[in-house]
């Protein structure tokens, strides 16, 4: 299994349409068949020192191995994804995990 979490900062985290842009590219990569798993979330209401509540969005994807993942990197509807939305957000981190 290989896990790519994503979490994203708007530039303009109060512009509906840009986080309606956002939200539309990221919905659009469903459609990439090498993804397993998505999950597309903003932050929770919990409360506690060691959470991590400033980004906008999440982006969870789960593939069966790292071969699935690095097809996902350049697909289409990825680059076209980063290509639309790049302009979006002042700030991206990627955690990628394997199983232990």
């Amino acid at each position: 299994m290989f896990v790519h979490h994503v979490f994203f900062w708007l530039n303009n985290p109060d512009a509906t349409a840009e986080r309606s842009k956002l939200l539309e590219g990221l919905k659009q990569l469903k459609a990439i068949e090498s993804i397993h798993t998505v999950h597309i979330g903003v932050p929770a209401s919990t409360d506690r020192p060691v959470i991590e509540k400033g980004y906008d969005f999440s982006l969870l994807l789960v593939f069966n191995d790292m071969e699935a993942h690095d097809t996902y990197q350049v697909h289409p509807v990825h680059k076209q994804f980063v290509e639309t939305c790049a302009q979006l957000w002042s700030k991206v981190l990627i955690y990628d995990a394997v199983d232990a």
